[in-house]
């Protein structure tokens, strides 16, 4: 629980994010942002060993059925997110939300500051802007850029936080599951490409299926296995 040495001064907000779909070719990248208010180390303490009895780790080894299972155990359900969502645990509540960058704006921004602009909008949504001291736990290793103003946060990047930090693990599986269900709806649009197998990664068939139909409207234009097929 790399929380616990990271937080030292209460009461303390704490924001954790992470993102879902640098890799495919086609739709958003969706963050997940989670936040809670603590007021002491041993809050802290007690609420992040509960939080892991739901055994939340990285979105990527957990297989679909059982990031399901952890956000139905949280009393979290695909037609909750919303903004922003609200989960109760040992008393602390845990403000939630998704994020979406559009293809457009990764094909303007690049994949990187793209997800990091959403990650860092979705951090400010979600801060209640009050004197707390505020951290916010980002996945990877950089922070966010504020064009010459002081970030209002401390910004601490956690290489392969989505294993190490329980809070961002839970953003993972929040973003995952809002990104697979948009594929999921793509796919219902565009059955030809197979979205609700592949979920927008380049596999075989995916590829194939740009050079067969030509991108459809949703796909990243910027993007090598795209950009060949896009007119200009």
């Amino acid at each position: 629980m790399i929380e616990l040495d990271l937080i030292s001064s209460f009461p303390h907000e704490i924001i954790a994010v992470d993102e879902v779909g640098r890799g495919p070719l086609v739709g958003p990248v969706v963050i997940g942002a989670v936040r809670i208010l603590i007021n002491s180390q041993l809050d802290l303490q007690t609420f992040l060993k509960k939080l892991k009895c739901f055994q939340i780790n990285d979105s990527k080894k957990l297989t679909s059925s059982k990031r399901l299972k952890i956000l139905n155990d949280l009393g979290v359900h695909q037609h909750d997110f919303r903004v922003p969502g609200k989960i109760v645990i040992q008393s602390i509540e845990i403000d939630y939300v998704t994020w979406e960058m559009s293809p457009e704006i990764i094909d303007q921004e690049n994949i990187l500051w793209a997800s990091m602009r959403g990650m860092k909008e979705a951090s400010l949504f979600l801060s209640d802007k009050k004197k707390f001291e505020s951290t916010v736990l980002i996945d990877g290793n950089k922070k966010f850029k504020w064009d010459n103003i002081k970030s209002p946060f401390k910004e601490i990047p956690i290489i392969k936080g989505d294993s190490k930090s329980i809070l961002i693990g839970l953003a993972s599986i929040i973003a995952k599951e809002k990104r697979d269900l948009y594929m999921s709806k793509l796919h219902e649009i565009y059955p030809e490409y197979g979205f609700n197998s592949h979920f927008g990664y380049p596999t075989k068939h995916h590829r194939e299926a740009i050079k067969k139909y030509g991108p459809t409207p949703c796909h990243r234009k910027t993007f090598k296995g795209v950009k060949e097929f896009t007119p200009n």
